[in-house]
């Protein structure tokens, strides 16, 4: 693979609320167009954030700020700041945006994250439709998840299933002030009719010791048919980072294979599915090189190929791993890069956008790739 365009979309005035730009995510639609999605706000945990819409029709060269009418939600009764936003294509104009609602009337002033119990502020998944490209959206309304499952998180867009069902993945969390053992999973859920109901929640990533944390598992739909997940492996006992972990389902996500270690340390992107069957997994090594990565595998259960491999952004320095999950939480507030998310485009390149800047600001970035057959 190689880079053949790389460019900045947005623009981070520092000292405002929109300085700091993450949570990027990426949709190529049919019409040939792409729609972006991010977060801003003034910082990286602040009441304040909020999501931003753009649109490129040139294949990613420019893109522009869209007016969207996004309209507000509410946890639990309280007002709520806005995390994330992905959107899916079910046709042709209609889109389905799932998002991330974080409750900041209830702890007011706290962060996301406990650092004494390693629990998290009241949360809450909602979808809404537009039907106008994202310009405006319907009311939302939320997916009634199992009480069990504590704060949900979403790191995923909806994908559609090969019968036509969607299939959701959220990551569970601990109530605020919850002291207990983490017992953290990942769990897949099933709906044939627009998300107004769901089957029950069957798990993508769990280990009962609880010693094993599933930690932003990205998903994606391969040309054969099968679910693959790429998953951030965080060890409570050794208090490290391991490798991405991968697995497959051919069951629509009922039932995963064993967890594959690929190799690639540590955290993955969201995966590009292309149409010959191949996928494009870029991840963070934070801890490593201090960069961005891609390669590119022939398909989902196949190697990644090391020749393929490309440096999408140099960070200029190693993170150093630290012990004790608290630490790790609160290292998520302060990392200045990453999130990386890789969408196949009609054209048989793929873009990755990211974020990337420093402690005043920081901005969404893309690259697109190129290459040669697999």
């Amino acid at each position: 693979m190689r880079i053949v365009d790389a460019g900045v979309i947005t623009q981070s005035p520092p000292g405002t609320d929109r300085a700091a730009y993450t949570f990027p995510a990426l949709l190529a639609r049919r019409d040939g167009s792409l729609l972006l999605t991010c977060r801003r706000g003034s910082d990286k945990d602040c009441a304040d954030e909020w999501v931003e819409l753009y649109r490129s029709d040139d294949g990613g060269r420019c893109w522009a700020r869209m007016e969207s009418d996004i309209p507000p939600a509410r946890v639990g009764g309280a007002a709520s700041s806005l995390r994330v936003l992905y959107l899916t294509e079910l046709d042709e104009g209609h889109l389905l945006a799932a998002s991330m609602w974080i409750d900041r009337e209830t702890h007011p002033g706290a962060p996301l994250f406990n650092p004494r119990t390693e629990g998290c502020l009241p949360m809450g998944v909602f979808l809404a439709d537009s039907f106008d490209g994202g310009r405006s959206f319907s009311a939302w309304r939320p997916v009634d998840l199992p009480a069990d499952l504590g704060p949900p998180s979403l790191t995923n867009p909806l994908i559609t299933l090969p019968d036509g069902a969607l299939l959701l993945s959220v990551e569970t969390n601990k109530p605020y002030h919850d002291a207990g053992q983490w017992f953290q999973r990942v769990v897949a859920l099933r709906t044939n009719d627009g998300g107004q109901s769901w089957d029950a929640p069957s798990d993508a990533g769990f280990d009962p010791s609880g010693r094993i944390f599933h930690w932003d598992m990205r998903l994606g739909l391969a040309a054969d048919r099968r679910l693959v997940s790429f998953a951030w492996i965080y060890d409570t006992e050794a208090g490290r980072y391991c490798n991405i972990r991968r697995r497959t389902s051919a069951d629509s996500g009922r039932t995963w294979s064993a967890a594959q270690d690929i190799g690639i340390a540590d955290q993955a992107g969201h995966p590009a599915m292309r149409p010959d069957g191949s996928v494009v997994l870029a991840w963070v090594d934070r801890f490593g090189s201090g960069s961005i990565r891609a390669r590119a595998a022939t398909d989902a259960g196949a190697e990644f190929d090391r020749s393929s491999e490309v440096v999408i952004y140099e960070h200029g320095g190693r993170a150093g791993q630290t012990r004790g999950t608290a630490g790790t939480l609160d290292d998520m507030s302060i990392w200045t890069y990453g999130l990386p998310y890789a969408e196949a485009l009609a054209d048989g390149d793929v873009m990755v956008v990211y974020y990337a800047g420093d402690q005043r600001a920081m901005d969404i970035h893309y690259a697109r790739l190129s290459f040669d057959a697999l």
